[in-house]
Order: structure tokens, then C-alpha cells, then sequence
């Protein structure tokens, strides 16, 4: 037997034990699995953004138990099995790659995301933005519905138009604030919305960048407590310019 099938048969047979033996296991619900299973996609997150491949290797495991989980939940209620899951993106990867295992025809990516999106529709789906699911969080699904935008032609040309857009957001922003008005929050998205635009046309991916900047000040800051502290001061009754020396040696570092 292939390699793959074995570890694969292995962990299916384990679920199975630990479904009638274990009583944590027993007791799991899809529901009760679902904070757990978005718990570990974002440590797998972290551990792709720490570039630690040892914890991604370890991450990918603990999910594909959270998706045979699932499955052998679905088995009981018996409404799907674990074939069904797998045949059913099987049967989707196919209908979706009919440049793969069909006789159509691509010049490149876009193409390609441009026929899956229509293609869904074609499935019935009603909206191209139909998918992009409710609970993730906003900034990720502003660049998940600009992406799937793209896929059907809605989008700017240049990369300086999305700019100048930018540009226009901030000015605008900036006038209700000014004014004091009560649309401060409506432009304040419309200005995060643009500049998540302009990332994805720079080829960023602005999740990623924040959460990268968000690891840098938490490393620059617990270096100004810990480095402030060995100097006998207190946080709170430091004043800016004093915690700044501290912050402008972290950043050397």
C-alpha cells in the first residue's frame, strides 16, 4: 500500500478508537470542535509567518484530525463519511480544471481564477461573493471579496489608479474629521478598504503584513519593559521620550 494511504488508514482507525473509548472524544460535537478547529488554523498561521516548518509540519496534523473529526461525526449522524468529503473536492477540483481535465484553454492565473468564478456560477451559486464566508475577520474578507471581484473583471487597470483612489479615501477621511462628522467611521473603512485594494495590486498580502508588524512591536516593546526594568524604572511613570530610547535600541537590534 502506498505510504500515504497507510498514514492516512492509520489515523482513520485511530478516530475510530478514540471515538468509542475516549470519553473527551465522545463527547465532541461539530459544534464543540468548531472554536478548537479555528484555534489551530491560526496557530498554523503563526507558524507560517515564524517560518518554522518543523510546527507546520506538526499544525497540518493536528487540523487534518480536527477534518477526520468531522467526518466521523457526519458517519454517525449519517448524513456523510469521510469518502464523501473526499470525493466530493475530487469531484469539484475536476469540474473547476477543465484546463486540466477538460480541452479549454488558459494564458494564465487570472484566466484560470476568471473560469472557477464563472464556473461557480454556473453551479448555481448567486452571487460571486456567495462564498466568501460571514465570520472571517474583516480585513481578510475585504481582500477575499476583492479577489473574487477580480475574478469576473470588476477591478482597475493599473496599480496607480488604486493609488490615486487611496489618496481620495484619505482626503475625504480626513475632512470628516475636521468637520467632526458622524461618517468618521464609513470613510475610516472606506480608506482601510482602498489601501487593502493597492496591497493586493503590489502583490501583498495585507494580512500577512500587519500581523508581521504586529510580531515587531510586541518584540520592541517587551525589549523596552524588560531593558527599562534592569534600569529600575516603571512603566507608566516613564515619560515618552524616555521610553523611546529604549524603542529606538529595539529597532537596531
Amino acid at each position: 500500500m502506498d505510504a500515504r494511504l497507510k498514514a492516512f488508514e492509520r489515523l482513520l482507525n485511530i478516530m475510530d478508537d478514540l471515538r468509542e473509548k475516549c470519553p473527551w472524544d465522545r463527547k465532541q460535537t461539530l459544534e464543540s470542535l468548531r472554536h478548537l478547529s479555528i484555534e489551530e488554523m491560526y496557530e498554523l498561521s503563526d507558524a507560517i509567518l515564524d517560518g518554522e516548518l518543523e510546527e507546520v509540519k506538526k499544525e497540518l496534523g493536528d487540523l487534518m484530525l480536527h477534518l477526520v473529526f468531522y467526518a466521523k461525526i457526519g458517519a454517525e449522524k449519517k448524513a456523510f463519511d469521510i469518502t464523501d468529503v473526499l470525493n466530493g473536492i475530487c469531484d469539484k477540483l475536476i469540474d473547476r480544471h477543465p484546463h486540466i481535465y477538460g480541452d479549454v484553454e488558459v494564458a494564465d492565473e487570472e484566466e484560470v481564477k476568471a473560469n472557477w468564478e464563472k464556473l461557480k456560477l454556473k453551479e448555481g451559486h448567486k452571487s460571486v461573493l456567495s462564498g466568501v464566508p460571514r465570520s472571517l475577520p474583516s480585513l481578510v474578507k475585504a481582500e477575499r471579496i476583492q479577489d473574487k471581484a477580480r475574478g469576473v473583471g470588476f477591478d482597475w487597470d493599473k496599480r496607480e489608479q488604486v493609488w490615486e483612489k487611496v489618496q481620495e479615501e484619505l482626503h475625504e477621511l480626513k475632512s470628516e474629521v475636521d468637520a467632526d462628522s458622524d461618517r468618521v467611521e464609513e470613510e475610516l473603512g472606506d480608506v482601510l478598504f482602498s489601501i487593502i485594494n493597492y496591497a493586493r495590486f503590489i502583490g501583498v498580502s495585507p494580512d500577512q503584513a500587519l500581523e508581521r508588524t504586529n510580531k515587531k512591536f510586541i518584540s520592541r516593546f517587551k525589549y523596552l519593559e524588560e531593558e527599562s526594568k534592569k534600569d529600575g524604572k516603571k512603566m507608566g511613570e516613564m515619560s515618552l521620550e524616555e521610553m523611546d530610547v529604549y524603542w529606538n535600541r529595539a529597532k537596531e537590534l
